[in-house]
């Protein structure tokens, strides 16, 4: 016997698996393989027919990096501050707490000394690599990719991480080089990885860190530009491909609006895109090439 509104709160819970795993960039193969729950099992969690057992949902959590109370919440579709207050909350001590009841009391503003920095943020194929370049290049200011940076932290390839770890193990890295990033370049322009966004701590932290610029494109150019690049990572063994890009992007949409502005790649060249970019108010004042005397 089921109690009331079981059904509802099992589609609940099968929701956020398939959102967080979407915001993640995870295949529902590739989360089996982490979580060790079979695909059918996770196929029918997330269209609400799964009774999940504690201990498998705690796996399935696990596999993605996220704490298992986050799916058992009963709560509707949350905006994305909510989970950065729970982060927050979570991670803080007794002082810190009261630092941050201060903080939102007070009102967050950021400073326009932050505008030192410009990160790039959008999923794989947006053109973040190719105008990151090209910007450093106007701007006189040194180009980090963070994939390398994180590459430089582990002493290995993002994809032996994978290999040898989990989610939270890639996660660890990135944020640690994030940290060294920003520690280094006082002044740089950062091209961050695709799903950066979707981990709460370390994209506030570049948010607060950095004018960041959502560069964006369409599913159809996004694939084609990362099948011209041949790297098919993201949608290796998948045979849904186009639809498992789409939902990536409808479900971390609301993250990426959090950049200060967004910028169109769609159809267009990049010095066209450049030019544009350039324009920007805060990157025109705060960023413009230093000169110095002969």
């Amino acid at each position: 016997m089921r109690i009331a509104g079981s059904e509802e709160y099992l589609a609940g819970v099968g929701a956020k698996v398939r959102t967080i795993r979407a915001q993640r960039g995870m295949s529902r193969k590739m989360l089996a393989r982490q979580s060790g729950v079979s695909e059918r099992y996770l196929a029918e969690l997330e269209s609400g027919k799964g009774n999940v057992s504690i201990v498998l949902l705690r796996q399935i959590g696990q596999a993605m990096n996220v704490p298992v109370d986050d799916l058992l919440d009963e709560s509707s579709e949350r905006p994305v501050e909510y989970a950065l207050l729970r982060n927050w909350l979570r991670e803080a001590g007794e002082s810190e707490l009261q630092r941050l009841y201060g903080h939102v009391a007070e009102g967050r503003s950021r400073s326009r000394g932050r505008v030192q920095r410009v990160a790039l943020i959008g999923l794989r194929g947006a053109g973040k690599s190719t105008l990151g370049a090209a910007l450093a290049q106007r701007l006189r200011l040194p180009f980090v990719e963070l994939a390398q940076e994180i590459e430089r932290e582990a002493g290995m390839a993002i994809a032996d991480i994978f290999t040898r770890g989990d989610q939270a193990t890639y996660r660890r890295y990135e944020r640690q080089a994030l940290h060294a990033t920003l520690k280094r370049f006082p002044r740089a322009i950062i091209a961050a990885g695709g799903s950066l966004v979707s981990e709460a701590a370390t994209f506030e932290l570049l948010l607060a860190s950095s004018f960041t610029i959502w560069v964006r494109a369409t599913p159809e150019e996004h694939m084609n530009r990362v099948i011209a690049q041949g790297d098919y990572r993201p949608m290796a063994d998948n045979r849904r491909a186009m639809d498992d890009l789409r939902r990536i992007l409808k479900e971390r949409d609301p993250l990426y609006r959090r950049a200060d502005v967004p910028v169109d790649t769609s159809g267009r060249g990049v010095a066209e895109v450049l030019e544009e970019i350039l324009a920007l108010e805060p990157i025109r004042l705060n960023l413009s090439p230093v000169e110095t005397a002969i």
